[in-house]
């Protein structure tokens, strides 16, 4: 008998793998990688939404959870994961340069937000009106995380590579059956995949497509995050991914003309060297209507849990999150109001029924 069975094995299921190994719980992991939006993620970790200078929500107490978190990863796992990269946002106007200063002003935005203009100095970027910096920015290497972490496991004999069926789960009072293996708990990490589980797809997961592209540009030679109407991510060895698209209606993994011609398009307005399109992936963003995390024990049967819903944020979402439903399932503690999943429970799985 174990203890979990986690569905997913993206940025929520690694989380909460690994909150279950730091507290000795035994478990197998259950993915077909078929949800992407880990893989082809930008990986930031940003507190601020740059399109409005405000705070996102509990960006600080999330930052203060996913640091160390992936700290240890990189530890445990022996690879390089995090790397600190200043954030600059591109200034359109003399009006956004105020815009920012008055953002910077409130405390909770003081210690992310620098006074101190950066003039710009590439002359492969036009930027006439210099930049803001982000403090305490960094991406993660989402693509390594999720591989060397799927070799972990398998090494480990605690993954099966293969699409979860759900006509084989049964479900006990005390436990439930996945074809030979028993566990007291199951958790539904899926990402947008939740939308095909019987359990818990009455749960409001929309989904937002997301595409990138990465580029080669030689002439560029930036080392920083720059946001303007996309995204630069510098990757090492003149690569840079751009992004990132939204589009809420087209529910595919299938990379499109139109959002790279979009992409480019945003990107000429402010890069002037040339460059080269080497890649172009997309993915379904598990996103909500109200843009919190769907956490917590499914209404009636009470061993099954969901932790999906990160949004564009699973980066600094997944170990939060994740902490806190392990934290519900051991020690009953409370998981935040905002997140918890019995904010829908009345409106949505009573109608389902």
């Amino acid at each position: 008998m174990l203890d979990y069975i986690v569905v997913g094995l993206g940025l929520a299921g690694i989380s909460f793998c690994e909150w279950l190994e730091r507290n000795n719980k035994s478990f197998v992991a259950v993915s077909d990688n078929s949800q992407t939006s880990s893989i082809v993620a930008g990986g930031l970790y940003n507190p601020v939404i740059l399109k409005r200078f405000t705070l996102a929500w509990k960006a600080q107490e999330q930052l203060e959870k996913a640091i160390p978190f992936y700290q240890g990863l990189e530890e445990k796992l022996k690879i390089k994961l995090d790397f600190k990269v200043p954030v600059l946002r591109r200034f359109a106007s003399v009006e956004e340069q105020n815009l920012w200063y008055e953002a910077a002003d409130q405390k909770a935005l003081s210690s992310f937000l620098s006074t101190r203009l950066v003039q710009n100095e590439n002359p492969m970027v036009d930027a006439p009106f210099s930049f803001g910096e982000v403090l305490g920015t960094g991406r993660i290497d989402t693509a390594t995380l999720l591989k060397s972490y799927a070799n972990y496991l398998m090494e480990q004999q605690l993954f099966l590579e293969e699409t979860f069926d759900y006509n084989a789960l049964k479900i006990s009072k005390e436990h439930v059956e996945y074809k030979s293996i028993e566990a007291k708990q199951i958790v539904f990490a899926e990402g947008f995949g939740l939308k095909y589980n019987p359990y818990f797809k009455y749960l409001p997961l929309n989904g937002t497509k997301g595409e990138l592209l990465t580029i080669k540009a030689p002439a560029l030679l930036e080392s920083r995050v720059i946001k303007s109407s996309v995204f630069i991510i510098p990757l090492g060895d003149d690569l840079y991914r751009v992004g990132a698209t939204y589009k809420w209606q087209d529910k595919s993994n299938i990379p499109t003309q139109e959002a790279k011609s979009e992409l480019l398009q945003k990107l000429d307005t402010f890069l002037t060297c040339n460059y080269e399109v080497v890649n172009h992936v997309a993915g379904i963003r598990p996103t909500v209507a109200d843009r919190r995390p769907l956490v917590g024990r499914h209404p009636e049967h009470g061993n099954l849990y969901v932790l999906n819903g990160f949004g564009s944020r699973g980066v600094m979402i997944a170990p939060f999150a994740a902490e806190q439903l392990f934290a519900a399932i051991k020690q009953k503690e409370p998981i935040s109001e905002e997140m918890d999943i019995s904010r829908f429970t009345k409106k949505y799985f009573e109608r389902s029924d």
